[in-house]
This record gives structure tokens, sequence and C-alpha cells, in this order.
């Protein structure tokens, strides 16, 4: 979907255009589980926030301003449900990364992917991620987003998403290494 069409079908959500609101779930739909389900590792979860947020956008749809692109916005109102939801569940934590682990060079992910049995170690990898990790992950890798949008979305700077994507990246591959040695 274009830009300008979201931002029309979110004027004629705003306007009580219930077959708006239908284009406007199926367009996001796939995308949005996604992000929740890669957070918070529960379907059931990730369906139930999924919804919370098409709600909160059908009502909020009003007080949409256009300041930042509609796949901005609404990555945004899905990062602060998921946050809601940790902390309400008492869950949102992060883990600190071993200091001590060297830096030498490592299998690239474009290796690891290639065959079936290492997309198995990535994914086993990604759940290992903390919260926080796995989050600029998805949304640089599977969403195809730049940092300054995942910095928009997730409202910090975006020298926080390259730190955060440049530990998530080195831990990815220090355990993908330690998946491939026990082979």
């Amino acid at each position: 979907m274009n830009e300008e069409r979201g931002r029309t079908l979110i004027e004629q959500m705003s306007n009580g255009n219930e077959q708006a609101l239908i284009e406007f779930y199926r367009t996001f739909e796939a995308r949005m589980y996604a992000f929740a389900l890669s957070r918070l590792n529960d379907p059931h979860e990730a369906a139930d926030i999924l919804n919370e947020v098409m709600w909160d956008i059908w009502r909020g749809a009003g007080h949409y301003e256009g300041r930042s692109p509609v796949l901005n916005w609404v990555f945004g109102i899905m990062h602060h449900k998921v946050m809601d939801r940790f902390r309400a569940r008492g869950k949102h934590k992060t883990e600190e990364l071993d200091p001590e682990m060297p830096d030498e060079p490592i299998l690239t992910l474009e290796d690891v992917v290639n065959e079936k049995q290492e997309g198995k170690h990535l994914r086993h990898c990604l759940e290992k991620l903390s919260d926080v990790h796995r989050e600029v992950v998805h949304l640089a890798f599977f969403e195809d987003l730049s940092q300054k949008m995942i910095s928009d979305i997730i409202s910090c700077p975006e020298g926080t998403v390259r730190a955060r994507m440049f530990y998530a990246k080195r831990t990815l591959k220090r355990c993908l290494e330690k998946c491939m040695n026990r082979e």
C-alpha cells in the first residue's frame, strides 16, 4: 500500500467508514501479527495485541496528524501495546551481553540461512535475543525499515537503534557459530 492510500483510509476511518477499516486491516494484518509474534513468542497474545491495535487505530483515526508515515504510526502503536503487555506480565527485562566473548570473524547470516538445518539454528538464535534486540532485528530485516523509521517507531535515538542492531547481529553470529560447531 502506498502512503497516500494509507492516509486516505485513515481519513475515511475517522469518518466511520467500516470498509476502509477492512481494507486497512487486510493490508497491515500479516505484518503487524508477525511483529507482535516476534516480540511475544505467543500466537494468542500476538493475535490479541493485533486486535487491540486495530481497535485503537479505528477509534483514533481522527487523531492521526500525518507527522509520520502511516507504517511508522501503525508500528509505533503496536510497539507501545507490546511494551504495555510486557509491563503487565512483568516480562520486560533486558539481558546483558557477555563482554568477554571474542570478536573474531564468524559466519555471515547469508551463509546460515541458505540451508534448512541452519535455518532452524537461526530461529533458535533469534529466540535467544533479548526483547529489545529481537525487535530491531525484526523491524530491520523482516519489515525492511530504516534505522530512522525504527527509531521513530520505538521512540529512541537512532544511535540506540544502531547499537542494538550491532549487538544483536554479533550475538546472532556467535550463537549460530556455536550451533554449527555442535553438529
